[in-house]
């Protein structure tokens, strides 16, 4: 045997023949090798490296390895020198127990290119094992009436080798009465049988001790045996004989235990013991005692184990029949086993990712998986599949094995990770399925920019403002994550009445929070047009912008200016002068201010300060007349001063509180006071125009704005003057129609 071994080993047992071939993009190779049994761990078996065109430092460096499905690995690669070798013991009779042919097969996965090779290893008998004998003794009872040639079964022997080295012959101990013979089986096996070769006397030997010997065809021979005795019994002259010579049933995997299969039944015409018939098995293997019992009175088969397709598809058994007289008969039992899906398919991820840059283009493998189903025919046929709605497909490649790939661009900012469920299912009735998970995050890439959440920004800041004051913040959104969703402000370079706009206003960069670096002054800077910029931090990095509109509000900040009547520059008085016969309310004249600040710092109030006859006369306090106005008038709606006759306000006819409405207001009273003042127009200037026609149109009378010489709307009044001059608090106005006289005398102060 060691002989032997040595010119395997120096034969090489290595490689059988290599077939390629294509297969949906990846090459299907078949690799074959052969090996003994019973070799010591690390037996080399063939040059792996070598066969799949790589350097033994390659397989390494690119993932050579064997796919493992859970199962005890009986081969290893060596990645130093290339080499399969042997992961330990390899028992051909435990792999493979009476299959003539054995071999195995593995997978090789090339990790860097996701190539499988399908490798088949040929595992070579060695005559490891004698025959061998179940019985530690035989009885056999014969009639002393038995004539010659009378047949009797006798013991088979069980060798687990195969080929030569499995069990080949028979050999019985000399004698004189009996002699060997094989009798052949429907499975090619052979069955000693006893044959009587003269006529026994009961009277003369009553037992007869023989040695049944098995013989194997190995180098050496070996051998197994069982002692045989003969118990030469009485007359009994009629054996039991079978219904059936063969009986056949067939039984699906699942029956439960305890089940009957079938009944044998042996009729045997002799009377009393001799007529009673008892069952048994015969040359029985271990695997089926464990899975039939048989009723030894009424020739019931039980199953009392489980039943197993994928294990065990057929058995065939020899059942016999013997009555109280020692006479026997046999019968074939053939049971085959039905397989039923009772295997779920069985998925193994071989390799996979967890993270994927999100825009990789479609076709990026994701996992390399394989299936399996243990069941046979349509039962062990399995499909694969995934939800429909995801971005992903499954592509088959080598035999059972499936690529897992992206059928179309992922986006981050729409699904930041996938749970990928796996579905196989088989094809029986009913079908059984499992799954699996894939976890897959997808990695983000800098493709969205910064985004404001509004077009354009408006700010207010008062005028007169600290240096450093905030003024504003603007905040941009980034829907990336990490350095791509990092945003950071800035202004652009632009400049303002020549000055740069970084001299105005300056922005944080973190937090997009705008400061005033100067005081605003509104009576010379009312607005700052800026336009921020937000850009993040990405390879490359994107940004977008926005306008942001400060306006300048307005503080009172500026004392009023009398514009009427003027200040005589030659030191002299004015004078206004009045009828003696002037009555109460008469209008002596009206004093014009205005105010630089807009809006309520602009509503003035007048008041005298000083008076030689304190109660002679008095100014109105919102209109600068020396008569109260009379407080029952007031303008309507579409009267009031301003842009439109809609204005913001109260209908006690105050002030409108729009700041650019009082401005306009403003232009027109000092308009009028220009006129007024230089003496192209009087208070009481034709055709009720209070000269403003001249310089704005034709068209602009007094039903455009109001009378400031008696219908003026003061600043911070809630009265007017009544627009019949005659009409003061009731009376009638002295000196016709209540204008007033000017002198164009001055006195010296």
């Amino acid at each position: 045997m060691a002989n032997r071994l040595q010119r395997l080993d120096r034969s090489g047992l290595v490689l059988l023949c290599i077939f390629l071939g294509t297969l949906r993009g990846f090459r299907a190779v078949q690799i074959r090798y052969s090996v003994p049994e019973e070799t010591e761990k690390g037996y080399f078996v063939g040059n792996i490296s070598k066969d799949l065109g790589l350097e033994p430092r390659e397989l390494a460096k690119r993932g050579v390895r064997i796919v493992s499905r859970g199962k005890t690995q009986l081969f290893a690669v060596n990645l130093r020198s290339g080499s399969l070798i042997t992961a330990g013991r390899i028992d051909r009779e435990e792999l493979c127990e009476t299959v003539s042919s054995c071999f195995l097969n593995m997978e090789l996965l090339v990790e860097d290119t996701l190539k499988i090779y399908g490798v088949e290893v040929e595992i070579i008998d060695i005559n490891d094992n004698a025959p061998s004998f179940q019985e530690d003794e035989v009885e056999i009872k014969v009639s002393e009436h038995a004539i010659p040639g009378a047949r009797f079964a006798l013991p088979n022997a069980r060798d687990p080798d195969v080929g030569v080295n499995s069990l080949q012959s028979y050999q019985l101990s000399p004698n004189s009465y009996f002699s060997l013979q094989l009798r052949g089986r429907m499975d090619g096996a052979k069955n000693p049988e006893l044959v009587l070769e003269g006529s026994l006397d009961r009277e003369k030997e009553a037992a007869h001790l023989l040695l049944l010997t098995a013989l194997d065809g190995g180098d050496p021979i070996r051998k197994g045996s069982v002692p045989i005795r003969v118990v030469v019994l009485d007359v009994n002259d009629h054996i039991p004989v079978f219904t059936q010579s063969v009986y056949r049933v067939s039984v699906p995997e699942n029956i439960s235990s305890g089940t009957r299969v079938l009944v044998v039944n042996a009729t045997d015409p002799d009377e009393g013991i001799n007529g009673e018939v008892m069952y048994s098995f015969r040359n029985m293997e271990s695997k089926a005692s464990e899975i039939f019992q048989l009723d030894s009175q009424t020739g019931e088969v039980l199953v009392r184990g489980s039943l197993d397709f994928e294990k065990y598809g057929f058995y065939e058994m020899e059942i016999q029949g013997q009555d109280g007289g020692g006479l026997f008969t046999t019968a074939m039992m053939l049971i085959t086993v039905v397989d039923v899906n009772d295997n779920a398919p069985e998925i193994t991820i071989t390799s996979s990712i967890n993270s994927i840059l999100e825009n990789s283009p479609p076709g990026t493998v994701i996992a390399l998986l394989n299936v399996q189903d243990q069941d046979s025919g349509e039962n062990g046929q399995v499909s694969c599949f995934i939800p429909n709605h995801l971005p992903f497909k499954l592509e088959k490649t080598y035999g059972n094995y499936y690529k897992l790939i992206t059928s179309r661009v992922l986006d981050r900012e729409l699904v930041q990770s996938y749970n990928i469920t796996l579905t196989a299912t088989d094809q029986g009735s009913p079908p059984l399925s499992s799954e699996t998970h894939i976890w897959l995050n997808v990695a983000d890439d800098n493709d969205n920019p910064p985004v404001f959440p509004h077009s354009s920004y408006f700010a207010y800041i008062p005028e007169n403002n600290p240096r450093g004051a905030s003024i504003f913040s603007v905040t941009a959104l980034d829907p990336d994550s990490k350095q791509n969703a990092l945003v950071t402000y800035s202004l652009t370079d632009d400049t303002v009445q020549g000055v740069p706009l970084s001299s105005y206003v300056s922005i944080n960069s973190n937090t997009g929070v705008l400061y005033a670096l100067q005081s605003f002054d509104y009576e010379q800077f009312r607005d700052l047009q800026l336009r921020v910029i937000a850009r993040d931090s990405g390879d490359p990095p994107l940004s977008s912008n926005v306008s942001l509109s400060l306006f300048v509000l307005d503080q009172n900040d500026n004392a009023p200016e009398i514009l009427y009547p003027a200040l005589p520059t030659d030191g002299s008085t004015g004078v206004e002068l009045a009828p003696r016969s002037a009555e109460p309310g008469y209008l002596v004249t009206k004093v014009v201010a205005v105010d630089k600040d807009s809006g309520q710092n602009a509503w003035l109030s007048y008041r005298l300060l000083k008076a030689s006859e304190p109660g002679l006369f008095a100014v109105g306090e919102h209109t600068g007349e020396q008569a109260p106005p009379n407080t029952d008038w007031r303008f309507s709606q579409a009267q009031r001063p301003g842009t439109s006759g809609s204005q913001n306000g109260d209908d006690t006819g105050t002030w409108p509180n729009n700041q650019f409405d009082t401005e306009m207001l403003q232009a027109m009273i000092l308009a009028s006071a220009s006129e007024a003042a230089d003496g192209s127009s009087t208070l009481g200037g034709g055709a009720g125009t209070m000269g403003l026609s001249a310089r704005y149109g034709p068209q602009f009378t007094l039903q455009h704005v109001p009378d400031y010489r008696q219908n003026v709307y003061i600043p911070g009044s809630n009265a007017t003057l009544t627009n019949a001059a005659g009409k003061r608090d009731g009376k009638a106005p002295a000196g016709g129609n209540g204008n007033k006289k000017k002198s164009g005398k001055k006195e010296k102060k």
